[in-house]
């Protein structure tokens, strides 16, 4: 059964399933409907935890055999398994099937994973967790659906603002609604519970954006050279060492050289994608990046990182910063003027 996050409390209050699968890519929502679920299960006598990683290591015989066993302290058991990606593998679906098929009366089934795409909807083993309990896809928020959750949230906490003010603290979130979340509770604590002017907004709260590397990544493929430098300037406001972007744009560089390679060689783009792990949400920014961006274009990628490494180490003069802005942009096929050496 699929549901709604806003529809999870009053499902658990009238029952509980054997079985709740999570999916999606903002990770408080996530997180916030997994507590729910523990919390639930805790009330309903299921005071044993187990937890497991598929990217440590974990065998998928391991849950068959957990939800076999009982704990010597309590009769009913969480467990939990994390996917590193939205899908579980060959054998991991096998596992998850066949566990759906008869899930255990003492065990209580709680998996999360990574956004999920339209083909893995229709996959077997999701269409066997759905029919054996509840599914819910967590989406980000944006547009007046960010500006409700940030009302609801700040109610949350007695405390009420204007449209003025959501739009004001929407924009210093971006939708971030872990950094939206922690915020709210730092306009509680410095205000307390009732009214907020734009004013006290604007000095309390941080541009908390997802101002990281990977976005910066994204927007580059994307070609939005507005999007890029904003996105550098708050990550040099934030003191991130370019070192550290450099290695996220030299990495996606030598990425899409493997790629162009490996198609040329005769390999499916598909089957290059995979084996280059560019998930499906990624394929499109990389595809238009690949067609857009010849083996000249990005040698120069290259050269210019080169550059900007030498100059984060003091062995080249001139500015890092206006490099990388010079860097990004080239790779995000935008004309620029500025020497490459």
């Amino acid at each position: 059964m699929q549901l709604k996050t806003e529809q999870l409390k009053p499902a658990l209050q009238k029952s509980l399933a054997p079985v709740y699968f999570i999916s999606g890519d903002e990770p408080l929502q996530i997180g916030e409907a997994a507590d729910t679920i523990r919390t639930a299960a805790r009330e309903a006598g299921f005071t044993s935890r187990e937890i497991f990683s598929v990217d440590t290591g974990f065998a998928w015989n391991q849950l068959g055999m957990a939800a076999d066993s009982m704990s010597i302290f309590a009769d009913k058991q969480i467990i939990e398994l994390r996917l590193s990606s939205s899908t579980p593998g060959i054998e991991g679906a096998k596992a998850l099937t066949a566990y759906c098929g008869r899930p255990p009366e003492t065990s209580l089934l709680l998996v999360t994973a990574g956004k999920l795409s339209k083909e893995t909807l229709k996959s077997k083993w999701f269409q066997a967790l759905d029919k054996a309990g509840v599914t819910i896809q967590v989406w980000a928020l944006e547009g007046q659906d960010l500006l409700r959750w940030l009302q609801q949230r700040l109610s949350s906490r007695g405390l009420q603002t204007g449209q003025a003010g959501l739009r004001l603290l929407a924009s210093r979130v971006e939708g971030n609604l872990l950094a939206a979340a922690q915020e709210i509770e730092k306009l509680y604590v410095l205000y307390g519970d009732g009214a907020l002017d734009t004013q006290q907004i604007e000095t309390a709260v941080a541009d908390s954006s997802r101002y990281d590397v990977f976005k910066l990544m994204d927007s580059i493929l994307a070609g939005k050279p507005n999007r890029i430098l904003k996105i550098l300037s708050g990550l040099h406001a934030e003191g991130v060492a370019p070192p550290v972007i450099l290695w996220a744009i030299m990495r996606e560089a030598r990425t899409l050289v493997k790629i162009k390679w490996a198609v040329v060689q005769g390999q499916g783009l598909e089957t290059a994608f995979k084996n280059h792990q560019i998930w499906d949400k990624r394929k499109p920014l990389v595809s238009e990046a690949l067609q857009k961006l010849s083996d000249s274009d990005l040698d120069t990628v290259l050269v210019l990182s080169a550059k900007a490494d030498r100059q984060s180490k003091g062995q080249q003069a001139g500015d890092v910063w206006e490099t990388l802005r010079v860097l990004c942009l080239v790779f995000a096929s935008v004309p620029v003027m500025a020497p490459i050496g």
